[in-house]
């Protein structure tokens, strides 16, 4: 696990300075502390922070072939590298490491461009290939890993982080308009827009080739859906068992490190499924890790604690405070690069720190069970209205929605006259792919009401349902609703902000890996062959799965509701009405007015709101957290560019047991 760098000349020039690609990975060392390696010729320059995890002597990058043609940097892992290599020496190549990077290499020497369909990893690569003065850039099927570009006076520019593109000399930094809509929409821009003008990120399951001062972009893999009604050809036992194996082998894969593995436990479903597969088909120690908070709407540590009295691990709970969150929220923006909704990635940025103080570098974790099997609320919930919407007079068929979120405290689903106006909202658009998530966008997008006059006026034109149909693949309206709802689920929330500003950013802020057994692609193409009555059945969720793996988990966790990972939003910013210091600042009425982003009037009618705790709503929340993130953005990546702010400290009470 690492973070990479490179320049590409896109004309004749001068060659790469070594002392800018220092800078560049410099700004990402975070990323991988462990050392720094180099390459540069006449047109490129690649440069590689190193978080060791496999072959730690030999594993330094790049690394070349023979005569030092081909480069390679790379961050994440390729999981069946032995497989691999095994193959590649059979074919006649000759290793010089047992890293699986120089599998790589070898791999592009043998398939060329195809080498990618033959990676069971999590990667961002760059390769140069100096013969052909052609650079290829790879990002992994479901985008674990991230990778961004920008062309600037003749040149590309690539890093694993955006923050090592602003240490380009004059380069600009300015918050893109058009992003930041689609955040306020969709909780995240659409592939290849980030938050900032200039700058792209390669979308999840892409490949691009740059030659001759052109940037080719191709994908090479996607979610992918039956377009007739699948029938099962075998017993759902059989489904069950082949679920399991491939579980198994996921995980068995993802152990591979030369570093101690450890889990996230969170006491759900799915990342107790991941250490219960460790414990009963490895020899892996088990040591896990989990978040409790304060506040018992969001405390999930009787079910943590039921499970490691289950398994048997050696377990550190980290007790997260709103004051925790506080403090840390301003490095959580600044290693996430983008404006964020909730508080949420926070605590998981501490608990990565308690990872990291533990000596591990690897965690496995449970993300992406709930969208390859089903397991969102969102996709029960989009069941539900579409049978409403055959019927759109029916009071009793809109009553099935209150039985969803008994987790929350506010839920949109408890008073029948709010349930039904929020969960109306698009009911005519059944047949559209986007249908699950109208009213999601709906409410999200009522954020562009703080937004300044000038800035709406500048988006008036931004369709939500436009923009999505210009992600979405042909054929899709022959899929199976949940299908079209998983797709959509992938190719936003999940990529975009569960495995980014939640998942990579948070973890790799501490140099800890995270790695998701569920997004093993083989598992994602396994499921979505499935019938879509295997994973959700009547409003049961992820039913194949917990038919699969169920018995590895204690009747107390198998059988709990679903609740998802939260964390506590406006209050954990104030603390008896007082706001944190840094909040007050950029809350000041002439700040915001200076930022040109913001309402100044309405933001502060909501900053008072939030101040005498009045905010209980989703909308409130993610408004007041999602205003606070953009500020620290532009404070910290546009006003100025700097270090990121002060290490949080350890203020969280942290046991083992």
């Amino acid at each position: 696990m690492c973070g990479i760098a490179g320049i590409l000349n896109l004309s004749p020039g001068a060659a790469p300075e070594r002392s800018l690609l220092a800078s560049m990975i410099g700004a990402a060392a975070h990323r991988g502390p462990d050392g720094f390696g180099f390459y540069a010729d006449s047109e490129a320059g690649l440069a590689h922070a190193r978080l060791s995890i496999i072959d730690l002597e030999g594993g330094d990058q790049p690394i070349s072939n023979e005569d030092g043609t081909i480069q390679v940097v790379f961050n994440g892992e390729i999981f069946n590298y032995i497989e691999l290599r095994r193959e590649l020496e059979a074919a006649g190549h000759r290793f010089r490491t047992h890293s699986d990077t120089e599998v790589i290499v070898h791999a592009y020497e043998e398939y060329g461009d195809d080498f990618v369909h033959r990676l069971n990893g999590q990667f961002a690569i760059a390769l140069w290939d100096a013969r052909s003065h052609r650079l290829l850039l790879a990002r992994d099927r479901t985008g674990i890993r991230p990778l961004f570009y920008a062309t600037w006076r003749g040149r590309l520019y690539f890093a694993s982080e955006i923050k090592s593109l602003f240490r380009v000399p004059g380069f600009p930094r300015r918050l893109d308009v058009a992003g930041l809509g689609e955040i306020f929409t969709y909780w995240t821009t659409l592939e290849p827009a980030t938050a900032f003008a200039g700058v792209r990120a390669l979308p999840a399951g892409y490949r691009a080739v740059v030659c001759g001062g052109r940037l080719q972009a191709q994908r090479y893999w996607d979610w992918s859906f039956p377009e007739h009604p699948v029938r099962a050809d075998r017993s759902e036992e059989e489904y069950a068992e082949e679920l399991r194996h491939l579980l198994v082998d996921a995980v068995r894969l993802q152990l591979r490190a030369d570093v101690p593995v450890g889990a996230y436990l969170s006491g759900g479903l799915d990342s107790s499924i991941i250490t219960g597969l460790i414990k009963r088909y490895t020899d892996t120690p088990l040591r896990t890790f989990s978040l409790t908070f304060e506040d018992a709407e969001f405390d999930e540590s009787p079910y943590q604690r039921d499970l490691v009295a289950w398994l048997g691990t050696t377990h550190t709970e980290l007790r997260c405070r709103e004051a925790d969150i506080r403090e840390a929220f301003p490095r959580a923006v600044w290693h996430a690069e983008t404006p964020i909704l909730r508080s949420a990635p926070a605590p998981l940025m501490l608990l990565s720190g308690a990872v990291h103080a533990a000596g591990y570098k690897v965690v496995l974790t449970g993300e992406g069970a709930d969208e390859v099997f089903g397991g969102y609320d969102l996709f029960r919930e989009a069941k539900v209205r579409r049978f409403w919407a055959r019927a759109p007079q029916s009071r009793w068929r809109a009553s099935l929605l209150g039985r969803l979120y008994p987790y929350l405290a506010h839920s949109p689903s408890s008073v029948r006259v709010a349930r039904e106006a929020f969960f109306r909202e698009g009911l005519d658009l059944a047949d559209r792919p986007y249908f699950a998530h109208i009213p999601r966008w709906s409410t999200t997008r009522r954020l562009w009401r703080f937004l300044h006059p000038d800035v709406r006026q500048t988006l008036a034109g931004f369709d939500p349902h436009a923009a999505i149909g210009r992600i979405l693949p042909p054929g899709i309206d022959r899929w199976p609703p949940l299908g079209r709802d998983q797709y959509v689920e992938a190719h936003t929330l999940l990529s975009g902000y569960l495995l980014s500003s939640q998942g990579d950013r948070m973890a790799m802020a501490n140099s800890v890996e995270g790695r998701f057994p569920f997004l093993d692609h083989r598992v994602i193409e396994f499921a979505n062959r499935l019938p879509p009555s295997f994973k959700i059945r009547g409003l049961a969720e992820k039913h194949i799965l917990k038919r699969a793996a169920g018995d590895l988990l204690p009747a107390s966790v198998r059988e709990r509701p679903k609740q998802p990972y939260r964390a506590p939003d406006s209050q954990s910013f104030f603390q008896n009405g007082r706001p944190a210091e840094y909040v007050a600042a950029l809350f000041a009425e002439s700040r915001l007015r200076e930022s040109g982003l913001f309402d100044a009037g309405a933001v502060r009618k909501l900053y008072e709101k939030c101040r005498a705790g009045r905010a209980i709503g989703f909308g409130d929340n993610m408004a007041f957290v999602g205003i606070l993130s953009t500020l620290l953005v532009d404070e910290h990546f546009v006003r100025r560019f700097a270090e990121p702010p002060a290490q949080p400290q350890a203020t969280a009470a942290a046991g083992s047991f």
